[in-house]
C-alpha cells in the first residue's frame, strides 16, 4: 500500500508505519543490511518508521503482542489501522493481523497495563500482501497514478529482497501489473485495493473516481 501511504502523507496525515519484525533471516539480508533498505523506503514516503521487536517466522498472537501494539496505538493516537488481508499462507501475516485487531480492542480499554492514552481506531482496513496465489476481490481500491512511480522506488530501496534475489524481481512487476489492473476496474491508471468488513459512511458521491 505504498501509494496509498505517499497519497496520505501528501494530504497532510500522520502516518506511522510499525514494523513487526526485522525481516530477518533472508538469504541477501542482514539485520543492519534491512535496516538501511527499510530506512530508505520511509524516506521516498516521507514517513516515520518504527520496529516493535517480535522474531520473524515466529510472530505469535497473544497477549503481550497485542499489548505492545495497543501501546504503540495509544502513543500515536491512531485513528485508523491497517493491516494484512486475513487470509494467507504466511504465519506471521495471519498472526500480525489477528494482534492488530485484538490491539484495536485492546487499545480503548482504561483499566488495563497498557502505557499511554486509550483511543478507539475508528476504522481498521486490510491490504493485500498475500502469499496465496489467490484472486483479489477488494471492497474498494484508492486511485495512486500520481503514486505509482514512487511506490515502486519505495520497493526496489529493499534490494536485498528484491534486486539481489533473482527469483523475486518478478514480484515487482507483478505489484505494477496488479495496480494497473485494480485501476482498469476504477477508470483509473494505477489503484491500490482494500477491504474492510464495516461499512463505510458516503457524504455524497463526490469522492468517487468513476
Amino acid at each position: 500500500m505504498g501509494g496509498a501511504i505517499l497519497r496520505f502523507v501528501s494530504q497532510g496525515h500522520n502516518v506511522l508505519l510499525l514494523d513487526m519484525t526485522n525481516g530477518e533471516p533472508t538469504p541477501h539480508g542482514s539485520p543492519e543490511i534491512r535496516q538501511r533498505e527499510w530506512t530508505r523506503a520511509a524516506e521516498i514516503l516521507g514517513v516515520k518508521r518504527r520496529l516493535l521487536g517480535l522474531k520473524n517466522r515466529e510472530v505469535t498472537h497473544d497477549l503481550a503482542s497485542r499489548h505492545k501494539v495497543a501501546g504503540v496505538i495509544r502513543e500515536h493516537q491512531a485513528s485508523i489501522l491497517f493491516c494484512p488481508y486475513f487470509e494467507d499462507a504466511h504465519p506471521d501475516h495471519l498472526a500480525t493481523t489477528r494482534i492488530v485487531e485484538d490491539a484495536r480492542f485492546d487499545a480503548k480499554l482504561t483499566k488495563a497495563d497498557i502505557p499511554g492514552q486509550p483511543i478507539h481506531p475508528k476504522w481498521l482496513f486490510y491490504y493485500f500482501a498475500m502469499h496465496l496465489r489467490a484472486p483479489i476481490v477488494p471492497t474498494f481500491c484508492i486511485d495512486i497514478s500520481a503514486q505509482i512511480e514512487a511506490k515502486m522506488n519505495s520497493i526496489t530501496a529493499y534490494e536485498s529482497q528484491f534486486v539481489k534475489a533473482e527469483r523475486n524481481r518478478r514480484i515487482v512487476e507483478a505489484i505494477r501489473q496488479m495496480n494497473g489492473y485494480m485501476g482498469s476496474r476504477i477508470g483509473t491508471d494505477y489503484a491500490e485495493p482494500f477491504y474492510t468488513r464495516e461499512p463505510i459512511g458516503l457524504g455524497s458521491l463526490d469522492g468517487l473516481v468513476m
